[in-house]
């Protein structure tokens, strides 16, 4: 079977274009949740169950339970009061705050992480050939592509994560909040008082650049690669995501091939071949997602707060805040946000998976 066309120079930066319009396309929509769970993430304080204690907002959805349970319980609530909170503490472009460091380490992400992975997949491929025709890969060849191309990539991005970190945990009108309250779902952003003196307030920053370069005058490249290591880590998330993905496009691809066929063996190249609905990208997708979070959501909390700003005097390196955060507030801090992160996140990986695959097969099409 021949190979599939490409628009540009390769196939591989095909993929790469079709990675950065599926990063853009899914930050733009899923940034104010994205904003909340990282100030979920880096808060120090539990939420109370007393709704006395919670804003008016919540106590008002509390009272109509229809309401309360239709909005996803309290994991749900809690993300609409926070996102009211921070709307009504910075006006509705607050919810954009730190949107062009997003969009760019998201886009940017994407397509150099497409980019890897197609030219890794591709040598792979070519390493053994039946009858002409690239070979299946195995799940095992799938991860180790894609942990490949996620340890290049997060080196690579690092940056652009530090900055929208200290932009999502920062404001411009006053000092960033998530705790809940009388006022809502909001209160101050890292506790100084837990290390027995009161840090000053961490700077704004105006934008990409200007994080950027006040990150590096202030700090030095060191700063620039804060939680690298724990961003490598992170990879295993992008690999198992992208091995259950590869392995569950596969069965169904495969299952398509076999009703028209009714072969039973088939080449990586005759699998890519085959279009599946919005509805299927959709549904593997999320699944592949799902699984991959719930293993490896943790280092996300810690990288997180190591990145942040207002809690780098308390979290000075990653194994310090493994054991502050398992002493002062136990296991179960580690999956702070996890809800936040799965309603962000869910849809924002079948929005991205969605938007990558139909412009893949825009340009394969416009190849033709």
């Amino acid at each position: 079977m021949p190979e599939a066309p490409s628009y540009f120079s390769s196939p591989a930066v095909d993929h790469a274009v079709a990675g950065v319009v599926a990063g853009t396309i899914s930050t733009l929509c899923m940034n104010p949740l994205d904003l909340v769970k990282t100030r979920f993430q880096v808060n120090q304080s539990s939420f109370t169950s007393d709704v006395a204690e919670r804003s008016m907002f919540y106590q008002r959805v509390a009272q109509r339970r229809w309401l309360y349970y239709l909005m996803g319980g309290k994991p749900g609530v809690d993300i609409a009061d926070a996102l009211r909170g921070i709307a009504e503490e910075s006006g509705w472009r607050g919810l954009y705050r730190g949107v062009v460091p997003n969009v760019v380490g998201n886009a940017t992400s994407w397509g150099l992480y497409f980019l890897w992975y197609t030219m890794i997949k591709d040598r792979m491929t070519r390493r053994s050939r039946r009858d002409g025709d690239m070979r299946r890969l195995s799940a095992g060849e799938h991860l180790l592509a894609a942990t490949e191309s996620g340890v290049i990539t997060a080196i690579m991005t690092n940056p652009l994560w530090v900055v929208k970190t200290r932009m999502f945990t920062t404001s411009m009108a006053r000092p960033a909040v998530v705790r809940p309250g009388a006022s809502g779902t909001i209160g101050t952003v890292g506790e100084p008082w837990r290390a027995g003196a009161r840090a000053a307030p961490p700077v704004a920053y105006r934008g990409l650049w200007h994080g950027l370069t006040h990150t590096l005058q202030t700090e030095g490249v060191a700063g620039l690669y804060k939680g690298v290591g724990l961003a490598i880590i992170g990879v295993s998330n992008g690999a198992i995501q992208f091995m259950a993905y590869e392995q569950l496009k596969q069965w169904r691809t495969g299952a398509v091939l076999r009703r028209r066929t009714g072969q039973r063996a088939f080449s990586e190249g005759e699998l890519d071949g085959v279009k599946l609905s919005n509805t299927e990208y959709t549904i593997l997708s999320g699944a592949a997602k799902l699984f991959a979070i719930t293993l490896t959501y943790p280092y996300q909390v810690v990288r997180s707060r190591v990145q942040n700003h207002a809690t780098a005097h308390l979290y000075p390196t990653s194994w310090t805040c493994i054991v502050r955060t398992l002493r002062e507030e136990g296991p179960r801090a580690f999956y702070r946000g996890f809800a936040t992160n799965a309603v962000r996140i869910l849809p924002g990986t079948c929005v991205t998976f969605v938007a990558y695959e139909n412009v893949s097969w825009l340009l394969r099409a416009a190849a033709r």
